[in-house]
């Protein structure tokens, strides 16, 4: 697997390595060996998949501590626009985002590690989309951010007006009105 760096420190594309003949194709999606040491140590013990329709919007969703979560994500079939948002308070890209495109024929992965908010639009008729956790699902640590927030600058790549959003995702406030209790000075994995 190749480790492609982005702008934010920590967040990170990878590529893998994709064998194809004519039979199709054969890649290793993950391995903990490999991702411990080309990324960074991390333990994930959830994995999740959802099915979405075009203009479909999720995020930008995050858990509160102590229930932080890292994600390892991938889009399986069909096409998202992936993102993720530094919500580190005193961190230098505070407020500032990675995007990717992740599609069924790239294989592209996108890490997108504790203390940034997570979101997709989905961008083909359907799609269906994996990601890893390292710390479970707990209901009462859910927390996001408005994805309809201009001042974040993200090109979502879909008439985000005629968006589908969940009633959940429409109450998420901006960012300049969330009081982030993520410090970039405090280890977040302890």
């Amino acid at each position: 697997m190749e480790v492609i760096k982005t702008e934010i420190e920590g967040v990170v594309v990878i590529e893998p390595r994709i064998f194809k003949d004519e039979r199709g194709y054969f890649f290793e999606s993950f391995s903990q060996r490999e991702f411990n040491e080309k990324v960074m140590p991390v333990n994930f013990v959830q994995d999740n998949e959802s099915m979405s329709s075009y203009g479909v919007m999720r995020g930008l969703h995050f858990q509160q501590m102590p229930y932080t979560q890292s994600k390892l994500v991938r889009c399986v079939k069909g096409a998202v626009l992936d993102v993720a948002v530094d919500i580190r308070k005193g961190s230098p890209t505070y407020g500032q985002h990675v995007a990717v495109e992740l599609t069924e024929e790239n294989h592209l992965q996108f890490f997108i590690p504790r203390g940034f908010a997570h979101g997709f639009a989905v961008l083909s008729e359907i799609a269906v989309f994996q990601y890893k956790c390292d710390n479970f699902y707990a209901p009462q640590a859910d927390g996001g951010i408005q994805l309809r927030n201009e001042s974040l600058g993200i090109d979502w790549k879909i008439p985000v007006a005629e968006a589908i959003l969940s009633e959940k995702d429409l109450k998420h406030p901006l960012l300049k009105d969330y009081d982030s209790p993520f410090d970039y000075t405090i280890n977040l994995y302890e």
